[in-house]
């Protein structure tokens, strides 16, 4: 059984936020259209390199995507992608390239969507993912994985054509579940990953397999690294996840049995946590909470009752 609420609606999660912007894709195969938004007075772009983007502090404190116009956009071959437009009618590129630009100032920085999703915009927030999820595909994606020839992108960014098959290939999507486990006592099941710092717990998360439903999923990845089973599974919402390419998709679910028997190749440890347990666990600092840009962030905090401490970027 699946039951599909919106829990969401009072605290958006990082990277969901309306942005305001449209994403117009019916004009990304209108080169005459693209070429003139490029060359319009108002369009805004930014650089994307190695999923980074640079970021800039404005005397009034905000934290935005460093733009520019067109006209003042450093060269690029092929690798320019439009994002959209807002309801002012200006127009969003980003430019791939090899490695950001300088600045004159030296007040800007680079940084990736962990640490600029928490401090972005929505606007700026929603371009920068969509440039970022773009990028990882285009980086990765070079080749046809039918014949083996060197792709052209096509459609602003958005569809690599082969020029010897014909076949055309699109931005590729992994989903991926991540759940919060609760107990019949109401107990949360929380891992460690073998590759992460001590006291570092989270919800369990994997990918969907071919040939399986998203609720098949979370009773598999829950059962194969930990050992419980699970009955019952709510969906609770989704986030872009462009860590190359994921779309995460979060449930809370019930477990059936509380025996933890971790795998040992993806989880190193498992704990259940009663809400005062975690919370004297943040307090001395045997747990650290995830990082607030993470959905896990969120699915903890709907069994919490509350916002989990804040934990800075490192």
């Amino acid at each position: 059984m699946t039951i599909w609420t919106d829990h969401t609606a009072d605290r958006p999660i990082s990277l969901t936020a309306p942005s305001g912007i449209d994403r117009a894709a019916h004009h990304r195969l209108d080169e005459a259209w693209l070429a003139a938004a490029w060359s319009h007075p108002s369009t805004r772009c930014f650089v994307v390199s190695g999923g980074q983007a640079l970021i800039d502090e404005t005397p009034d404190g905000r934290t935005e995507l460093v733009m520019t116009p067109s006209f003042e956009a450093p060269l690029t071959e092929a690798h320019r992608y439009f994002l959209g437009t807002d309801e002012d009618g200006v127009s969003y590129f980003a430019l791939q390239k090899d490695s950001l630009p300088g600045r004159m100032d030296q007040s800007a920085r680079p940084a990736g969507l962990r640490e600029a999703g928490l401090l972005l915009s929505p606007r700026d927030a929603g371009l920068m993912v969509h440039a970022v999820a773009l990028e990882n595909w285009q980086r990765l994606h070079r080749f046809c994985s039918r014949c083996g020839e060197r792709t052209v992108i096509a459609a602003a960014g958005h569809i690599r054509r082969c020029p010897a098959c014909g076949a055309e290939h699109y931005p590729r999507t992994d989903p991926a579940v991540i759940m919060a486990v609760t107990d019949a006592d109401d107990r949360i099941l929380l891992g460690r990953q073998v590759h992460w710092p001590e006291g570092r717990f989270s919800t369990l998360a994997g990918f969907v397999e071919p040939g399986e439903s998203i609720e098949q999923s979370v009773r598999r990845e829950v059962h194969e690294e930990v050992g419980i089973t699970v009955g019952p599974v709510e969906y609770v919402a989704s986030q872009p996840w462009p860590f190359p390419s994921s779309l995460m998709l979060g449930f809370t679910a019930r477990a059936t049995s509380t025996e933890i028997n971790v795998d040992g190749d993806e989880i190193h440890e498992a704990r259940w946590f009663s809400r005062d347990e975690l919370g004297a666990a943040f307090d001395s600092g045997e747990v650290l909470p995830p990082y607030g840009i993470s959905i896990a962030a969120r699915l903890i905090e709907l069994w919490y009752g509350k916002p989990l401490p804040t934990r800075g970027f490192v």
